[in-house]
């Protein structure tokens, strides 16, 4: 099945009017965070960001489907001794506009940077919060399952009268467990704590997150086939990594020279995948309109525009012609 990528230069606000509504199966990605990236981005005061944070994600949830989600990657920072609460106000205000909090998962970053502070540590993680539509969504689990680990060679091998029923904890806690449920098994479900490195490599872009991250919101949320959407998309990283795993996606990301860097890494990544015999498989990256557009609202600024880019697109084009008329 051909795969469909599109970058798409513009504010989201805007861009994404063009979208019907129910488009997108998952929307993930890392918004610019307040008073951060203020020599890329320009900075959003934090008073300001749920203000100018909610007429976007109400584009977000019109354009996701009733069984998609929606992971948003963010963390509030610390400026004169105390942490600012404008995450905590804006997941409070996406519930109001009609948002499920379902989860929210915590990235740990295991190679995070050292530092010193007079009254706190260094930080070592990040908020994956998770919203959905309805209660009911698509989810597959078994997608992300993780190996048993060691533990379970010498735990599971002699089990004790207490580990084959359910034995509640003798802390009064109300929990309880039945290790006898584990045996034979090789794969368990992961804990909402995600365990990875950032990137080293930014890709000329400030604030880039590893593609581990993406990748396991998108084996876990969505199907091959399945339409993604990251409307603050930089470098391109969800994208390049819903090309990989056969899922459709669309980037956009209102500086220029982020969306001709995401077009690069997705060319090198097109060129990658046709190099490792994938001949049936036709990753088209498309000009800054959706295809579901008439040429009449592709809009001849945005197609100038793309004329002028330093990267060279047309071979990427003429192979993918090639392929569709062969096929």
């Amino acid at each position: 099945m051909p795969v469909t990528t599109e970058i798409v230069h513009g504010d989201c606000l805007e861009a994404l009017k063009r979208f019907e509504s129910g488009s997108f199966d998952l929307i993930v990605t890392s918004p610019p965070y307040a008073d951060q990236r203020n020599k890329t981005y320009g900075g959003i005061k934090p008073d300001r960001y749920v203000e100018w944070f909610v007429v976007r994600s109400e584009q977000f949830l019109r354009v996701l489907k009733p069984t998609g989600t929606f992971i948003l990657n963010i963390k509030e920072k610390a400026e004169d001794g105390e942490r600012h609460v404008y995450v905590l106000e804006l997941i409070l205000a996406l519930r109001k506009q009609g948002w499920f909090w379902t989860e929210e998962y915590i990235w740990h970053k295991r190679n995070c940077h050292p530092g010193k502070w007079p009254n706190r540590f260094r930080d070592a993680w990040e908020r994956c919060l998770q919203f959905n539509k309805t209660r009911k969504f698509k989810m597959y689990q078994e997608a992300v399952m993780v190996p048993m680990g060691d533990w379970a060679k010498t735990r599971l091998k002699k089990l004790g009268k207490n580990d084959v029923v359910r034995f509640d904890s003798q802390v009064a806690s109300g929990f309880g467990k039945n290790i006898a449920n584990w045996v034979g098994r090789d794969m368990a479900f992961p804990s909402n704590v995600l365990h990875f490195a950032t990137e080293c490599g930014n890709k000329r872009h400030s604030a880039t997150f590893p593609k581990a991250l993406p990748e396991w919101f998108i084996k876990l949320l969505t199907a091959p086939g399945d339409w993604v959407l990251d409307p603050f998309t930089g470098s391109g990283t969800t994208n390049v990594v819903a090309m990989e795993l056969g899922r459709n996606s669309v980037g956009i990301d209102c500086l220029a020279e982020y969306v001709a860097l995401a077009k690069g890494y997705l060319q090198e990544t097109e060129r990658t995948l046709n190099g490792n015999h994938n001949p049936k498989r036709i990753n088209r990256i498309r000009d800054a309109a959706h295809s579901r557009l008439s040429p009449s609202e592709t809009g001849k600024p945005q197609k100038a525009w793309i004329a002028q880019t330093s990267i060279e697109e047309e071979p990427l084009f003429a192979q993918g012609k090639r392929a569709i008329n062969a096929a």
